[in-house]
């Protein structure tokens, strides 16, 4: 198992990009600021860019000093080689935690 942090911009970034066949088996999103922060996160597949067609939460609203758990227990998600997981949000006071291992 491994862990990969990243910090969420308001531009559509990656939080994590598959560096071979993996599973994601927890993410967090948290909002260590002090205001609303309005979310989005997409599964985009190797290639591609993140879009309506890719997206998994939309207009997500985390307050203040919360954290919203994308995966945990028995959902995974399944990446191959190149996908990744990309995020905006509304203002810079997001991380995304990411738990993965190769499968």
């Amino acid at each position: 198992m491994s862990i990969a942090t990243a910090n969420v911009t308001t531009a559509i970034g990656n939080v994590y990009v598959s560096g071979g066949n993996t599973a994601i088996t927890y993410m967090t999103i948290c909002n260590y600021g002090a205001s609303n922060v309005t979310a989005n996160v997409y599964a985009v597949p190797s290639g591609n860019t993140a879009s309506n067609t890719n997206i998994m939460m939309s207009q997500l609203t985390i307050l203040p000093h919360d954290t919203y758990q994308l995966y945990q227990a028995a959902e995974k998600i399944l990446l191959g080689p190149g996908d990744s997981i990309q995020a905006n949000v509304t203002a810079n006071t997001v991380s995304i935690v990411t738990s993965y291992t190769t499968i």
